[in-house]
């Protein structure tokens, strides 16, 4: 789109076009209001972008995405997508074993494999058996109404013994949080694992962008204007850095924590996690599937062939392989590709790094007390939402841009 013109004004200008930004925008425009998003970047999705490169598809860190969340259901047409699944489960790998753990309702042999594979007690597997079971088909509210305490503390309570959480739980869901301590909140823990039981991970065929590209396409044509950064709002709307003014009636913040603060000083810091992503090109894959390999010993986080999900992900005859490890400050990459050789068992001297994304602000930090969701009213006709106002998913950044767009349409009937 071309940039915004001056004159016109909208009934709702949206800051930032992310899965927060475009929900909103969506269910706004159906509403029959006049809406302009404006984005920083050259492209819709926050950071869910995908590049490509040399003929390889690179997302700009290892991302997943779950078609059964009740916000992608309704939204997303994900046949479209051209989506692949990755193996349910993972493998924790170190010490030059590779033990497998997967969902016991997809796979009958999984509790013998896991005990066999020295994975934990018996006792153990069957309370983290019964714990999956009540938060993965009891109810949401149990869930929400729960005491929140670190999920540490919630995986010990359930009866987890602390050397298979540690051993176990702690390196498969410091891939998912970003922080190795089990320090985010039991309510958020419950509500991702309860999806990830319910539903499975999956990969867009063009990559990750491809699912904000479709909720961007869905917009009314000229609805968004990237390249636009806002250098401050105002009263009547929003300045951008070339002086352009845009009226509006109201505001909606939809941005990261750090650029949500540079337009609201008075908005309590968010602590973030990060994590940076690895992309190594391999004249063969090392597994053959598409199965996650957890780090027992966190020296990475985790690692995909992300070219046995999806084959077009690196030309015929490569393989691409994504392995996430905490943090933005890179690891010297000689030593991501010795770990690679030890997690993979495989000789990685021929593997090339391709390319290296530093995100840092990954994911909200959500240390108990952690509310759910957020109201998005911080002013008169001023709002704000975000993965970082939620549960800091895809799910909770679509659930808070919904929100804002409710708490949008109910203010201005009140008035």
């Amino acid at each position: 789109m071309d940039r915004p013109s001056q004159a016109a004004a909208v009934d709702a200008l949206i800051i930032g076009a992310g899965m927060a930004g475009l929900t909103c925008a969506q269910d706004l425009s159906r509403a029959g209001w006049s809406v302009r998003v404006v984005e920083a970047g050259d492209r819709p999705g926050g950071r869910m972008r995908t590049d490509t490169r040399d003929g390889f598809v690179l997302d700009r860190g290892f991302q997943v995405f779950n078609p059964g969340y009740p916000q992608t259901r309704r939204r997303i047409r994900t046949a479209s997508l051209g989506v692949r699944e990755l193996s349910p489960g993972f493998a924790l790998s170190g010490g030059g074993v590779r033990r497998r753990f997967a969902h016991p309702a997809r796979d009958r042999h999984v509790w013998r494999e896991l005990s066999a594979g020295g994975l934990g007690r018996a006792g153990d597997l069957a309370r983290f058996g019964l714990y999956s079971a009540r938060v993965g088909f009891g109810g949401v509210r149990g869930i929400k109404s729960g005491l929140d305490v670190p999920a540490r503390l919630a995986l010990g309570r359930g009866g987890c013994s602390a050397g298979f959480i540690d051993e176990v739980l702690r390196p498969f869901f410091a891939g998912v949080f970003l922080e190795d301590d089990l320090a985010t909140s039991s309510r958020v823990l419950g509500l991702v694992w309860r999806s990830m039981l319910r539903g499975s991970a999956v990969l867009p065929a063009q990559g990750i962008g491809a699912v904000a590209r479709q909720m961007a396409e869905d917009l009314p044509a000229g609805t968004i204007a990237y390249e636009c950064t806002v250098r401050t709002l105002t009263d009547d709307g929003a300045v951008l850095a070339d002086g352009t003014e845009l009226g509006a009636r109201r505001v909606i913040v939809a941005t990261d924590p750090s650029s949500a603060r540079a337009l609201l000083p008075s908005l309590p810091e968010v602590e973030v996690n990060a994590v940076t992503t690895y992309y190594h090109v391999a004249p063969r894959a090392p597994i053959d599937e598409p199965l996650l390999v957890v780090d027992a010993d966190s020296i990475v986080l985790n690692s995909l062939v992300v070219s046995n999900v999806q084959p077009n992900f690196a030309p015929r005859g490569y393989a691409l392989i994504s392995t996430s490890a905490l943090g933005t400050r890179p690891i010297d990459e000689s030593k991501v590709r010795a770990r690679l050789a030890e997690l993979y068992d495989t000789d990685t001297a021929s593997w090339e790094l391709l390319a290296a994304y530093p995100v840092p602000q990954a994911l909200p930090r959500m240390t108990p007390p952690w509310p759910l969701s957020r109201g998005t009213v911080v002013g008169p006709r001023l709002q704000l939402c975000g993965d970082h106002r939620a549960t800091g998913s895809v799910q909770g950044a679509m659930a808070s841009g919904a929100r804002a767009a409710r708490e949008a349409l109910a203010d201005e009937i009140s008035h």
